[in-house]
């Protein structure tokens, strides 16, 4: 069992925390509604964490985090079949994760911005911990 296998069963096996007395805080469920992104926005973001939930798609934003690189050379570097990795780089591609350039015939993919190498470092970050 891994250390965050491990450190989520010890999570799960916790008691639940739950109020000894049932009220509202008014002034704080005012303020929160005010902030919270409306309902379309927060499906969304759930869309975009959703992409991360596959490893093959994780697998592919790391190999691009080391490099700018073409399908032939993602797919040696997996273990995979070319429409394979076509297949998740088109769902990474929809998601606004990856770009593509064209050099003659071939194509290189890349992270679409730092936002992606961010939130891959603070996830690797956080499970490391």
């Amino acid at each position: 069992m891994s250390g965050f296998e491990e450190k989520t069963a010890r999570r799960a096996a916790e008691p639940l925390e739950l109020c000894g007395a049932k009220h509202v805080h008014p002034e704080l469920v005012r303020k929160v509604l005010e902030s919270i992104p409306d309902e379309e926005e927060l499906y969304s973001l759930a869309d975009f964490f959703k992409v991360f939930a596959d490893s093959t798609r994780i697998r592919i934003l790391y190999v691009l985090l080391c490099s700018e690189t073409c399908v032939c050379d993602i797919a040696q570097l997996l273990g995979m079949t070319q429409p394979a990795i076509s297949h998740q780089l088109r769902i990474l591609k929809q998601m606004d994760l990856v770009k593509a350039r064209r050099d003659g015939k071939t194509i290189f993919y890349s992270l679409a911005d730092d936002h992606i190498v961010s939130i891959l470092s603070q996830g690797m970050e956080h499970i490391r911990e």
